[in-house]
């Protein structure tokens, strides 16, 4: 596939990294491709020579399938950026979490409850097929899950698509994913957000983020 990655951080480059490892065509979004490239972004990049750098839109216009991997602050602004009508139709991965750091660490969740993140995006952008993934587990893992359990731990899918829910569930089964659960429709994405803090506890307790849940059933 063409894949977009929207994101240059660390959950951005894990997934893009591993997308074109896979024989995808990967293009990495960025709100501003000369301040990105004047970064950090050169030195990552010379390990990784296949996959190209551009601005949100054009990165969006030649996808087939899309990754929302920037911070959940952000995410709307840019996918805004990236244009309502190069994202029609396409299935928009979504792996970002409403995080809210505005009292410190930890952080708290900016939309709960009775709403998500996912949800939010998939009304902004109703002609796009909005699938919540791998936000619960840290992108190391997400890029190359066999390297705890041999994969044999849970992540989750949760969109109104099912066509997308399924084309999302074999590129994670494809990263090495051996347990992918689809929660039903976008409304679930509000339970794997709030996994969140506990997650963050966690981290705080292993003093790693290498850890993830496994649902036994």
């Amino acid at each position: 596939m063409r894949i977009a990655v929207l994101g240059t951080g660390m959950v951005g480059r894990a997934i893009a990294a591993r997308a074109a490892e896979l024989g995808h065509e990967v293009t990495v979004g960025t709100r501003d491709v000369v301040t990105t490239r004047d970064g950090s972004w050169g030195e990552w990049a010379g390990g990784h020579p296949g996959i190209v750098l551009a601005g949100y839109a054009d990165a969006a216009a030649g996808a087939d399938l899309v990754v929302n991997a920037t911070n959940g602050d952000g995410s709307l602004p840019a996918l805004d950026a990236a244009g309502a009508e190069n994202l029609a139709g396409k299935i928009l991965l979504d792996i970002a979490n409403p995080l809210d750091f505005s009292q410190g660490f930890p952080p708290t969740l900016s939309v709960l409850n009775d709403d998500s993140l996912g949800e939010r995006i998939q009304r902004a952008f109703p002609r796009t097929r909005v699938v919540k993934a791998l936000n619960t587990l840290t992108a190391d893992l997400m890029a190359h899950p066999k390297q705890l359990a041999d994969g044999d731990h849970t992540v989750f899918v949760s969109g109104d698509d099912a066509d997308a829910k399924g084309v999302v569930t074999e590129l994670l089964t494809s990263f090495g994913h051996t347990d992918v659960l689809d929660l039903g429709d976008i409304t679930t994405a509000r339970g794997t957000e709030m996994l969140l803090p506990i997650w963050l506890r966690l981290y705080g307790r292993l003093g790693t983020p290498l850890f993830n849940v496994k649902v036994v059933r």
